[in-house]
């Protein structure tokens, strides 16, 4: 996957942000928005499967986005950037 040089100036930041005030392995709370498609929740949700992630999800009042919450275990700042890249090709997903 090919990735912007914004965007890769925002990973670089995020891995720093997490070494330095994280120890790993910790605890890790990803929090995404979808539009409210059962396919793009499952996608988001096999992706932090076998990892023992608690995940929760919610919909809006009207229906049309789910919230989705994931606590999961990470070993390092690397593992969780990978994740991030994992679900950035979901369309319309908004990583929080």
């Amino acid at each position: 996957m090919r990735i912007d040089k914004n965007t890769e100036e925002f990973y670089k930041s995020l891995k720093e942000k997490l070494s330095n005030d994280t120890f790993w392995p910790s605890d890790y709370l990803y929090k995404f928005i979808v539009p409210s498609d059962e396919t793009k929740v499952t996608q988001i949700e096999n992706t932090f499967n076998n990892l023992g992630a608690v995940i929760t999800t919610r919909e809006s009042s009207k229906g049309n986005f789910t919230s989705i919450t994931i606590l999961v275990k990470m070993k390092n700042p690397d593992a969780v950037i990978e994740k991030y890249l994992e679900v950035s090709i979901i369309e319309g997903i908004i990583s929080l």
